[in-house]
C-alpha cells in the first residue's frame, strides 16, 4: 500500500483550498491512501463553510475513485469532524471524542459519541483525532470490536511535544498489533494563529518506524509482516472487577 501523509502548512482559507486541489490531485496519482491533518483548511479560529470544502473533497475523490481520502477534520455542526471519501462520496465521518481543553476546544466543539472504523480493500481503518491518542481505550476498542489493522491519526500537535505524539503513535501500534499512521499539521503561517507542528510518522504493528525518502509517501508491506508476539485479540481477557486493598 502506498500512503501519502501531507506536510501541510495552514495559511488563509482561500490559499488552503487552492493548495488542497493541487496537492490532493497529485497525491491521488501516486498513492492508495491520502491523508490530510486536523483542521488543515481553517485551523482552530478561521471560518469556512463546510459545503465549500465538501465540494473539493467530492471532486478530488471522484477524480481518483480507487483512492481512500482522509480529509483531516472540519469544524461542522459544532463538531471537530474527520471525513473519509472514496469515488466522490463520503463513506465515513468521525467526530472527535476527546477534546483538548488547554486549546479551548470545549468552547469550540461538542465531543463525539462514538468511535468509527472504515472497511476498505481488505483493511479496516480506525479513525483517531489528535488528543484521542492519549486514550488507549479508543484504539483498543476499535481493535477488539472492529478488528482494525490500521489506525489513521490526524493532529494539530505542537512541535515542542513531538516526543509525546511520536511515543503514543508507537504505543498504539504495539499494543494493538496494528499499523499506526500519524499526520500532523506542519505549521500555521497565519498572523492570527502562528503554530509549529509535530512530525509525520508511520509505525508497523511491532512499533518499528517506516522510513520515507521524501517525508510524505510511505510504502506499507501489509503481507510481509511477522505475526505479533502477543495477539491483542486472542490473548484478551476482560476483567470488570477492581479491588482496592488497605495499606
Amino acid at each position: 500500500m502506498r500512503v501519502y501523509l501531507s506536510r501541510w502548512v495552514c495559511r488563509d482559507v482561500e490559499t488552503n483550498l487552492a493548495r488542497l486541489r493541487a496537492e490532493g490531485d497529485e497525491a491521488g496519482e501516486q498513492c492508495d491512501l491520502v491523508v490530510f491533518p486536523e483542521s488543515f483548511l481553517h485551523g482552530y479560529t478561521r471560518q469556512l463553510d463546510p459545503l465549500r470544502a465538501r465540494q473539493v473533497f467530492a471532486e478530488l475523490s471522484a477524480a481518483h475513485p480507487a483512492v481512500l481520502y482522509v480529509f483531516g477534520s472540519l469544524s461542522e455542526a459544532r463538531r471537530n469532524r474527520m471525513t473519509v471519501w472514496r469515488g466522490g462520496l463520503e463513506v465515513a465521518a468521525y467526530d472527535k471524542v476527546h477534546l483538548f481543553a488547554p486549546n479551548g476546544a470545549r468552547e469550540l466543539w461538542q465531543p463525539g459519541e462514538r468511535y468509527v472504523a472504515v472497511e476498505w480493500g481488505g483493511v479496516t481503518v480506525g479513525l483517531v483525532n489528535c488528543n484521542d491518542l492519549r486514550f488507549p481505550e479508543q484504539c483498543r476498542t476499535l481493535k477488539l470490536q472492529a478488528q482494525c489493522t490500521l489506525f489513521v491519526a490526524v493532529a494539530w500537535w505542537p512541535w515542542r511535544r513531538d516526543h509525546v505524539w511520536r511515543t503514543l503513535l508507537s504505543a498504539r501500534a504495539i499494543e494493538n498489533a496494528a499499523w499506526c499512521l500519524g499526520c500532523c499539521v506542519a505549521a500555521s503561517d497565519w498572523e492570527g494563529e502562528m503554530f509549529a507542528g509535530a512530525g509525520n510518522y508511520v509505525f508497523d504493528p511491532h512499533g518499528e518506524p517506516v522510513r520515507t525518502a521524501d517525508d510524505r509517501t510511505y510504502t506499507l508491506d501489509l503481507e510481509r509482516i511477522a505475526p505479533p508476539l502477543v495477539d491483542p485479540i486472542a490473548d484478551y481477557r476482560e476483567v470488570r472487577e477492581t479491588v482496592v486493598l488497605p495499606a
